[in-house]
């Protein structure tokens, strides 16, 4: 009996572990999601068709995304849906399908507890959808190319015939605020944009410079002062200034709206109006083509600028009259045409006989010029020859100064050599006379010392003589010899 509890236990742990698998297990495939259904609890109100409150008895609004859950299948039920896949170059709108309901017949949920059209958007990629709780509304990408904007149109709020009346100081009341239907003034510029189709419509308008040929069934035609017939072809040039695009198309509509209410009927207008005060003859030649297509272009760029139109040229290519008058007035303009001719060659004529005579008065003038030059060049060159002259004798003046004083210099210098040399000879004079002085005294008075030199002359000639050689001498005399006699 004690053997058999533990086998029980583990057949009925067996039995509940396959029960909880096959039977309590929730697991949502890849791209896939799960919505609960709770079997019991508290009964939904009739007017609701889902459980927002815990414990309420139905569907619930949130959704089991991949994975593994597990479920007690006695309180809970589920069911498998797709994931709402978002592919690119589109986007989604949800409508929500629980909730309060709207007042005055709005579809515009006001907030998350309402029913209706969910004001944000869903983007490229895979989201987790209760589909009991809201449809999926799949739309095409808003793609703006370059050169053309967006008109945006509210398609929600508050309506302009009721309530609070439109500010007529914006546009004149033709563009609304963002929260009132009508054309808002913003624009959407070039690129991608995902805009709710249910909140807002947009309207494509190209801004670039358009081209419209006046020609066939747009050709301008009108009556002369005189009652002729005249039909004008040309091409008018324009394009959409995008600060006042809104209102344009609000008052207006498309590009073909806008050719056909404001640019074609101002021209033909003016052209009606303003051909018949000429005459046919004024629209074949002169001056008078001209000066009507420069008014037409005056009139239409003041007239279209208004509204947001610019006009960037206007040209009245031909302009086709009848052929009777055409014929005689061609044959007078082709006689004006031959007189101004010939007009033109004696002028011609005149003016090259006027380019000889300045061209000679040109030649004269450069010779007379040349000739100035050579004079002012001699004169200049005299004058620069006259002045280095003078300045080399300044020079040569400058330098026998230097030398003057130079030999004067050198003779003071001599003079005072030569007196320092008479001081010299002068003062060894004095010493000798003062030596021959004493030594006179020294003899004794000038007897003596005459015979004293007369002695210092003789005696190296006598002591020749009378010494030859031998210790005694030629005549038996003692000799003399330095320092005594022996």
């Amino acid at each position: 009996m004690r053997k058999a509890l533990p086998l029980a236990v583990v057949i009925l742990l067996l039995f509940a572990g396959m029960f909880v698998w096959c039977f309590c297990r929730i697991e949502p495939r890849n791209g896939q999601i799960a919505v609960l259904i709770r079997k019991t609890g508290k009964p939904l109100p009739s007017s609701e068709i889902l459980a927002l409150e815990k414990g309420q008895k139905g569907i619930q609004l949130d959704v089991l995304g991949e994975g593994r859950y597990f479920r007690n299948p006695y309180t809970w039920g589920w069911k498998f849906f797709p994931i709402t896949d978002v592919p690119a170059g589109k986007f989604a709108v949800l409508v929500r399908r629980y909730g309060k309901e709207q007042e005055h017949g709005s579809i515009i949920a006001a907030d998350e507890n309402c029913r209706g059209v969910c004001r944000d958007v869903l983007g490229t990629g895979r989201h987790r959808i209760n589909p009991y709780a809201y449809d999926v509304k799949l739309f095409d990408d808003v793609k703006i190319m370059p050169g053309n904007i967006g008109i945006v149109t509210s398609l929600a709020g508050e309506d302009v015939f009721s309530g609070t009346a439109n500010d007529y100081s914006d546009e004149n009341g033709f563009l609304v605020s963002e929260n009132r239907k009508g054309v808002v003034k913003r624009v959407l510029r070039e690129g991608t944009h995902r805009i709710n189709p249910f909140l807002y419509s947009v309207t494509i308008l190209n801004t670039q410079r358009q081209r419209h040929e006046f020609s066939g069934d747009d050709a301008i035609t009108f009556l002369t002062m005189d009652g002729f017939p005249v039909s004008l072809q040309g091409t008018v040039e324009f394009n959409i200034d995008v600060e006042l695009a809104p209102r344009l198309v609000q008052v207006v509509g498309d590009m073909e709206d806008i050719l056909s209410k404001i640019i074609l009927p101002s021209v033909h207008g003016f052209a009606r109006i303003e051909g018949s005060k000429k005459q046919s003859t004024e629209f074949i030649v002169g001056e008078s083509r001209r000066l009507f297509q420069e008014d037409l272009d005056k009139f239409l760029k003041a007239n279209c600028r208004k509204w947001g139109i610019v006009i960037n040229s206007v040209l009245i290519r031909d302009i086709i009259a009848p052929q009777s008058v055409a014929s005689i007035t061609r044959n007078r303009e082709l006689a004006q045409q031959e007189a101004k001719k010939y007009e033109q060659e004696i002028q011609r004529a005149r003016s090259e006989a006027e380019l000889a005579r300045q061209k000679m008065l040109a030649e004269q003038n450069l010779k007379k010029v040349a000739a100035e030059t050579s004079q002012i060049t001699a004169l200049i060159a005299a004058k620069q020859r006259q002045s280095e002259a003078l300045v080399a004798a300044e020079t040569e003046l400058e330098v026998a100064k230097l030398r003057l004083q130079a030999a004067e210099a050198q003779a003071k210098a001599m003079l005072n050599e030569a007196e320092a040399n008479r001081k010299i000879i002068m003062k060894q004079n004095e010493m000798q006379v003062s030596v021959l002085k004493q030594q006179v005294e020294a003899f004794g008075g000038g007897e003596g010392y005459v015979r004293s030199k007369l002695w210092e002359k003789l005696m190296p000639g006598i002591q020749s003589i009378l010494y030859k050689g031998d210790e005694h001498g030629e005549f038996g005399l003692p000799s003399i010899q330095k320092g005594g006699a022996k």
